[in-house]
């Protein structure tokens, strides 16, 4: 769940000043995942599935720690709560509470649904991959509402398991990431993540909504709306765990 909750849920610490220096790509990315996800934060979002003839919202909760742990469980509908998604490392368990299972997700459901929704279990499970399975740099520096916007594009190594062709995001010097780009094999684009609502949280600046849409279908759409988000939150040695995702304590 590292790109939805990454992406829900997904914030962190902040890069150093570029007075002397212009920034590095890679820089711009670890300090915005940083940003956006906290050492420890919790939060509560609603994640809105748009459909021509239909929408969903699901309720949930988000426990996060360092990069490579995540928590999120649904408590809405009625008829989904406490269904939940565990990821520690590369590593991803969904709970299904109508039949009282845990299950491991596989690395070949990656770029399946998560949950209905237009995030697959690669973005929830994966979001900072991209630090490690790419090349990047900066194609293009603008200036919006007197702020300064990276546009990077990030490319995945020859032999890196990733789905994309490459990947562009627009990250501002706040380190908030106001666009992500997804292109396949073909280098034709997929879908597009767009933050907004963005606000000065605890020190920071959090993007409070994000959507996701794909090209093929613009009319159909996820959106992530976060109402509650805590940083620094100190949690119990059994709250990442697979008795936990199961038994909520």
């Amino acid at each position: 769940m590292k790109t939805l909750t990454a992406f829900i849920l997904f914030s962190l610490s902040a890069l150093p000043a570029f007075a002397a220096e212009p920034p590095v790509a890679i820089d711009l990315i670890k300090s915005a995942i940083d940003n956006y996800r906290g050492l420890n934060s919790y939060s509560e979002a609603s994640m809105t599935i748009h459909r021509k003839e239909w929408q969903r919202v699901v309720e949930m909760k988000v426990w996060t720690q360092d990069l490579d742990k995540s928590l999120v469980r649904v408590t809405a509908p009625k008829k989904d709560k406490d269904a939940g998604t565990l990821l520690i490392g590369d590593d991803m368990w969904s709970y299904a509470p109508k039949i009282n299972r845990i299950i491991k997700i596989p690395g070949s459901m990656s770029n399946q649904s998560w949950m209905g929704s237009d995030f697959s279990n690669n973005d929830i499970a994966r979001a900072d991959d991209i630090i490690d399975q790419y090349t990047h740099r900066i194609i293009n520096t603008s200036t919006e509402n007197n702020k300064k916007i990276y546009t990077i594009e990030s490319v995945p190594h020859e032999d890196a398991p990733v789905v994309w062709g490459k990947e562009i995001l627009r990250v501002n010097e706040d380190f908030v990431f106001l666009e992500h780009q997804f292109y396949d094999q073909d280098n034709q684009l997929v879908k597009t993540l767009i933050a907004s609502e963005i606000k000065l949280i605890d020190g920071k600046y959090i993007s409070l909504r994000q959507r996701m849409t794909k090209t093929d279908n613009k009319e159909e759409w996820t959106e992530f709306h976060t109402s509650t988000i805590k940083f620094n939150i100190e949690f119990s040695s059994n709250t990442f765990t697979l008795s936990n995702l199961r038994n909520p304590r």
